[in-house]
């Protein structure tokens, strides 16, 4: 069995370190957020400032558009599980 099997996928994992480091969450490590967990609110308890760092920070490093009024755009920030989702479809999106 590989050990990658065991842990996050590997977007999910850049995506949780992502906001770590834009974040500066220094006291976490992208392990200790797990996927589903809710990034707002009651979750890791992040803000609109922190939305739209994070919104510029995937832009930058995964080279894809976020729209800032896109009607799902709060779907897409909800949790790391959702985010992937997200960055992969725009990827793919913007390769066509």
């Amino acid at each position: 069995m590989e050990p990658a099997a065991l842990e996050q996928p590997a977007l999910e994992q850049e995506i949780a370190q992502l906001i770590i480091d834009t974040l500066n969450l220094e006291d976490l490590a992208a392990t200790d957020i797990p996927v589903d967990q809710p990034l707002f609110g009651e979750g890791l308890g992040l803000d609109s400032v922190d939305a739209l760092e994070l919104a510029l920070a995937l832009q930058k490093r995964y080279g894809i558009r976020i729209e800032s009024n896109a009607k799902h755009a709060s779907q897409h920030f909800a949790t790391i599980a959702s985010l992937a989702a997200y960055v992969e479809v725009q990827r793919t999106a913007c390769a066509s």
